[in-house]
């Protein structure tokens, strides 16, 4: 019998993130009944007919009733509105959790809902996904051997974040915690970016006359760079409206380095070109490994 158990476990938003996490406590057996609760009833009936929740509805107050844990999975752009929703209505002995990738964002949202952090809040951003969304793309090994930031305020209660953090132990995830300043600059530099740079990348190649042409003779380097391009178009709006100060840092400094190497490139600096393309050839191999 495993020594974690969740009673009932809420899911707001049972998409490709909230479904895994359904899926991986089911199957290590940490959790007696899950329900799910949304506002559009054909993604919530395929989220009962695959068997990754128990139970659906559509009534926010029928849904958290009783739960041991309510995570909120939807994205940023909804989170205060359920916040909102929530205040009045959700229990002292529930905790409540996230999933979303701009702590800041998600704390100042539960603020403005709550007039302050409930002590039984627990932000946290599983650092796992794949470019699929929606229910279907649910994997019960999605978190396994990944890192989940903890970012609990100085008030928030200690066994409510006990909770979350065995939760996601029970999914086989390594769990830390972090500053939440420190997670957007951390998450805005190794997550967001990147998935800037393949969104522009991908939209400048198909504004191009030749467009065809070029994406048929594209290899198996740009599929491999341009994955995330194929993620969820809302999602990573939110996200990048939501942690816009630390992206614009990013992309200010990797633009300068972009004027860089477009320099070197016009003038045949060999010798920057070969220096850039080896240290960056040695940091991805130690990353790697």
């Amino acid at each position: 019998m495993p020594e974690f158990i969740i009673n009932k476990l809420c899911i707001i938003g049972v998409g490709s993130m909230g479904g895994s996490l359904a899926r991986a406590l089911r199957k290590n057996n940490s959790v007696e009944s899950i329900v799910g609760y949304g506002r559009n009833p054909e993604r919530l009936i395929k989220a009962k007919d695959l068997g990754v929740v128990d139970e659906i509805t559509s009534i926010l107050g029928d849904a958290i009733q009783d739960a041991d844990i309510i995570v909120l999975a939807t994205p940023l752009g909804a989170m205060q509105e359920i916040l909102i929703a929530l205040k009045d209505i959700v229990s002292s002995t529930s905790v409540i959790t996230d999933v979303g990738s701009s702590k800041k964002f998600v704390i100042d949202a539960a603020k403005n809902a709550f007039g302050k952090v409930p002590v039984n809040f627990v932000p946290a951003h599983p650092i796992a996904g794949t470019e699929k969304s929606g229910v279907e793309a649910a994997k019960a090994d999605l978190f396994e051997q990944r890192r989940v930031i903890l970012t609990p305020q100085a008030n928030t209660n200690a066994s409510a974040v006990k909770t979350i953090r065995s939760m996601w132990q029970a999914c086989g995830a390594n769990v830390v915690e972090m500053q939440v300043e420190h997670h957007d600059e951390v998450l805005a530099a190794t997550s967001h970016l990147p998935h800037m740079l393949a969104y522009s990348l991908v939209d400048t190649l198909a504004r191009m006359d030749d467009q065809q042409e070029i994406f048929e003779y594209a290899a198996g380097g740009f599929r491999d760079f341009t994955r995330i391009a194929s993620s969820d178009p809302q999602m990573w709006h939110d996200i990048c409206v939501a942690n816009r100060e630390q992206l614009v840092n990013m992309l200010h400094a990797f633009n300068d380095d972009l004027q860089r190497l477009t320099k070197a490139v016009e003038q045949a600096d060999s010798e920057y070109l070969k220096d850039t393309f080896t240290r960056a050839k040695n940091a991805r191999d130690k990353f790697c490994e």
